[in-house]
């Protein structure tokens, strides 16, 4: 079988499916992405970029469509090279959004389109309006619902989509759901797994002296991952309690959402703000997956918050962990933690609750192993890899095969 991906970065959401199909000699896969810092053995790597960006003179409802036009563009001219050269893939499997797959049916019409849908936009009651409803006016309700175009070419071309979570799959309108299965793209749970005995030590920094570690874990700091309301509860709870150290594992960018001024930092702010105690809170920048499940491991408390949007890895992994979490009481969260059970719900907005709750998850840690064990069940029985990748797979024989509805059933 030849498979082509197709994904901005490399490898994303197709690391682990990509390296299993490569191991099989008898497939051809080939990877177009911006970028290929790494390798994975068997996948030919190719990089493209857009020739140019979205103009500022576009209308600025258009500038996202114009990026994924002048992104399928490039792809387009990629895949007649491929083309060229003797490579027809039988599928593409494609992350849909920045426009990668707009056109590939054109280059390879017998071809079948797996698109993975991560995000449809939303104006109003969803991620845009979250932090402050106020701030989205109706110039800002056209521009967002404009950048779902790319978005919905690709429904209506693609044989079949794959969307990681039913909160996702919500997100999308319904009269899609029918060419759409839920499939997450799965966390290693025997790489994350729960070591008791874990050394509170990574790298430069020893907290084997700590007498209790709460640990936020984000790709940036930012208000989508409700950065400033965690740091605002850490201050809180590092005023009352004198052993408590606070770790802040990522870099201190936005990854998500409205960008600061240049030389400016939410993590630099919040320092500013609260001046909390430097000796007790630690930032270690993006740290390798051999330091960070160590971190997950030794936490006593692991804080997730997300307004309503993509769910992020880390919070199945801290499950997969054992760890205890106390997330956002968001819709995506609220999917994941069943309060009580396997883990705790805050209120997103409101600090001294949120540091109420983590709060009384310290007072009763040694309490609390039926919480750990719910919370590693929830991991490896709804989102183990080794569950989710032969699905995977079953999903793109499938669909290279033109066996629709393939065995991955609809959504609906």
């Amino acid at each position: 079988m030849n498979i082509l991906f197709l994904h901005n970065n490399f490898p994303a959401q197709y690391r682990h499916v990509a390296r299993q199909l490569a191991a099989d000699k008898s497939n051809r896969v080939v990877f177009a992405s911006h970028r290929a810092p790494t390798a994975i053995p068997g996948v030919r790597n190719i990089l493209y970029k857009p020739h140019r960006d979205a103009k500022a003179e576009t209308h600025h409802y258009l500038r996202s469509v114009e990026s994924a036009v002048l992104n399928g563009q490039t792809v387009f001219r990629t895949c007649l090279d491929l083309k060229q050269k003797g490579f027809v893939p039988d599928i593409i499997c494609a992350h849909s959004g920045w426009g990668n797959s707009l056109y590939v049916k054109e280059v390879f019409p017998k071809a079948r389109l797996l698109s993975y849908f991560e995000w449809y936009y939303h104006a109003r009651g969803s991620d845009a309006d979250f932090l402050d409803p106020a701030a989205i006016g109706h110039d800002d309700t056209a521009r967002i619902h404009s950048k779902n175009m790319p978005l919905l070419m690709d429904m209506a071309t693609c044989d079949w989509g794959q969307v990681p979570t039913g909160f996702q799959l919500s997100q999308i309108p319904a009269v899609f759901h029918s060419k759409l299965s839920v499939l997450h793209d799965g966390v290693d749970t025997d790489y994350f797994r729960p070591n008791p005995d874990a050394p509170a030590k990574i790298s430069n920094l020893d907290l084997s002296h700590a007498g209790e570690i709460l640990t936020y874990a984000t790709r940036g700091m930012e208000p989508y991952r409700g950065f400033p309301e965690f740091m605002r509860a850490a201050a809180l709870l590092m005023k009352q309690r004198p052993n408590l150290h606070v770790l802040v594992v990522g870099e201190d960018r936005v990854a998500y959402g409205k960008q600061l001024p240049e030389g400016e930092s939410w993590g630099k702010r919040m320092v500013a703000e609260l001046k909390p105690d430097p000796e007790r809170l630690h930032f270690t920048g993006p740290l390798p997956y051999s330091e960070y499940v160590k971190v997950l491991q030794f936490s006593t408390v692991r804080a997730y918050l997300t307004v309503p949007f993509v769910l992020s890895w880390s919070l199945i992994e801290s499950l997969a962990c054992g760890g205890l979490v106390v997330g956002s009481d968001t819709a995506p969260v609220r999917e994941i933690i069943r309060p009580g059970v396997n883990g705790f719900l805050a209120p997103f907005h409101d600090p001294e609750a949120l540091a109420a709750q983590i709060e009384e998850v310290l007072d009763n840690v040694s309490e609390l192993q039926d919480i750990r064990d719910a919370a590693r069940k929830t991991a490896t029985d709804r989102y183990a890899l080794k569950k989710m990748l032969p699905r995977q797979l079953h999903l793109i024989e499938d669909v290279a095969a033109g066996r629709l509805p393939p065995r991955e059933k609809a959504a609906n």
